[in-house]
């Protein structure tokens, strides 16, 4: 009887672990959808439109979770995983796959490239000015040597739409206006840029929390009680230290891919490397949980 009531406790104990663990989950996955979707109600998404973009991603996790199996043991392993229906699996997994977009695009590549390359900045470490056409350094030479298949003059013109850079007619020069890909005006750019960063920085958090805490480079600073004033320096220093990380990076980035390439070696991985921040007014501190 001894042994059976151990048991039965041991079990219980067990039982309420893995709660107080899910319910932690739960809570910073509700840290993660409340801005998605204060984003989807400002743009009229509704919440039958997600829930159907959840129940595929939850498939499509299941199915890479169970890979192992065979066909005719896998729809109802997922099933139990997710706790969806074999029906509604099977109507998900039917549906026509969605084209998704490249991750980079010349436009993004000759923007970061302009930005990084230490022989097209000037002595005080800005991003000089280029003559439209002719050797390098031009403009029409950093377009070619990004891609041979869009036009210089069709880059030229985007990155002007999108803000990120101007052609002085009077001299025929490109300046760029500046220094981050902000694609402000281009919707689906932005939209697309949230979806592969934040998805980035979350599938990173993600391995570390199923793994060991090591898969991946996954920090941050916090810091409260600043002023509206600190609050600008500091995001002033936060700008510079964007710009030093990518004037060191992004050249040593380019090297290695060029040592690959001359080495004969697969060049089957791709890195994202991000900085943000994020600033609020502090929450009111009850007197009761002050320190």
């Amino acid at each position: 009887m001894l042994t059976r009531t151990l048991d039965t406790a041991t079990e219980s104990l067990a039982g309420s672990a893995l709660t107080a663990e899910k319910q932690l989950l739960l809570e910073a996955v509700g840290n993660v959808l409340t801005p998605l979707a204060q984003l989807c109600v400002g743009k009229g998404i509704t919440i039958q439109m997600i829930e159907e973009r959840l129940r595929e991603a939850f498939v499509q996790a299941a199915r890479l979770v169970h890979a192992d199996l065979p066909s005719n043991r896998l729809t109802s392993r997922i099933s139990a995983t997710t706790g969806l229906t074999r029906r509604e699996i099977a109507r998900l997994e039917n549906q026509p796959a969605r084209k998704r977009e490249p991750r980079r695009s010349p436009v993004t590549e000759l923007f970061m490239r302009w930005l990084a390359d230490p022989a097209l900045r000037t002595p005080a470490g800005k991003p000089q000015p280029l003559p439209r056409q002719g050797s390098a350094p031009s403009f029409e030479a950093l377009a070619q040597s990004v891609t041979r298949d869009v036009h210089p003059r069709t880059l030229l013109e985007e990155l002007c739409r999108l803000r990120l850079a101007e052609h002085d007619v009077s001299t025929d020069t490109v300046r760029v206006l500046q220094e981050a890909f902000v694609p402000r005006g281009d919707w689906a750019r932005m939209v697309g840029y949230l979806g592969d960063n934040v998805g980035d920085h979350l599938r990173a958090a993600t391995a570390n929390v199923l793994g060991d805490g090591n898969q991946e480079l996954e920090q941050a600073i916090f810091a409260d009680e600043l002023s509206v004033g600190s609050l600008a320096q500091a995001r002033s220093l936060m700008m510079q230290q964007w710009r030093n990380m990518l004037n060191e990076i992004a050249p040593r980035l380019e090297e290695l891919i060029a040592a690959d390439r001359q080495a004969g070696r697969v060049q089957d991985q791709s890195l994202r490397i991000g900085l943000f921040t994020w600033s609020q007014a502090m929450l009111p501190v009850s007197p009761l949980t002050r320190p």
